[in-house]
């Protein structure tokens, strides 16, 4: 077992601490610019139910394209693959996650995987309800069964401040919904998108929805099944290829672990019957990613042998 004490892995976040002076909060959403960039922290959850934590473990930070993975498999398992995967493809891609580009020189023009802006929004237009808040509590539930936490909710002022920024998505959304790929009110969807985007979670949360991912669907403990085995390894499939956006390829090489990060400095870690991880450093690199975050990942991969590779 890795991190055998709390204070082995006080020393791996503090080598990684000092990488957070390299990085940047996200400041095209106002809301997210007020993220202290010096923040850091990790817990690490094991099967057995062992937790080991450091850092400022209850900071709460918002989802963002983490909500991407979880909306994923509750789409999956109320809709099925064939539908999901009629609106959104399976392959990597090497542009940023809010690029167009690739909906415009595609056939049919869908998205080409559910962890770029676009795919994400097809995906969240199967979220079943018939109304905005009936698919967001939907959501909320799923993300609180994941968790074991019931206290989790969203923050509304990231929520209006995605919103009323969202013109890119607007973008995506009109351009899929021009080719039949979103069928629904584009202003309806985007409300509903950026308050998943906006739920707030800290690390412990984060590691603990990354254990149900690392054991196929099964919560530690309970053995209850949160979610199918096969819905588990499709997301995992797509944190490997695809989770750390177009930096995921290198991630792979460095690290080689099912991971997705979003642009409040979180990352979810699942590593197949062994652990979750759940990592909140708010100063990013030029990619979105967690500049701490990845190396404090990249430490434990090579100390550990962490890589599936």
């Amino acid at each position: 077992m890795p991190c055998k004490t709390v204070e082995e892995l006080e020393v791996i976040l503090e080598e990684a601490k000092s990488y957070t002076k390299e990085g940047k909060v996200a400041d095209y959403i106002p809301a997210l610019s007020k993220a202290n960039p010096d923040n850091l922290s990790i817990a690490v959850i094991y099967p057995n139910g062992t937790c080991y934590s450091a850092g400022c473990i209850k900071e709460k930070i918002t989802l963002q394209s983490i909500s991407k993975v979880l909306t994923l498999a509750l789409a999956l398992m109320e809709s099925g693959e064939d539908t999901v995967f009629q609106k959104v493809g399976y392959e990597p891609t090497g542009d940023p996650f809010n690029s167009i580009v690739k909906l415009e020189m595609s056939n049919p023009s869908k998205p080409l995987n559910p962890m770029i802006n676009a795919g994400a929004l097809a995906v969240t237009s199967m979220i079943k309800g018939s109304s905005v808040k009936e698919r967001f509590d939907n959501i909320l539930e799923f993300v609180k069964k994941l968790s074991g936490n019931d206290d989790i909710s969203y923050s509304e002022e990231v929520a209006r401040s995605e919103y009323e920024t969202s013109h890119l998505n607007r973008a995506l959304c009109h351009f899929m919904k021009q080719h039949g790929i979103i069928n629904e009110d584009v202003e309806e969807l985007l409300d509903l998108y950026t308050k998943q985007c906006a739920i707030e979670v800290n690390c412990l949360d984060l590691a603990r929805i990354g254990i149900i991912f690392a054991m196929d669907g099964v919560e530690p403990g309970t053995n209850n099944r949160i979610m199918p085995a096969h819905v588990a390894r499709i997301c995992k499939t797509f944190m490997v290829t695809c989770g750390m956006y177009n930096a995921s390829g290198e991630f792979a090489v460095r690290v080689g672990i099912p991971a997705k990060s979003g642009v409040s400095g979180g990352i979810l870690g699942a590593i197949p019957n062994r652990f979750g991880i759940g990592i909140s450093g708010p100063a990013l690199d030029d990619k979105g990613n967690s500049v701490a975050g990845l190396k404090l990942l990249e430490i434990l991969a090579k100390k550990y042998s962490l890589s599936m590779f």
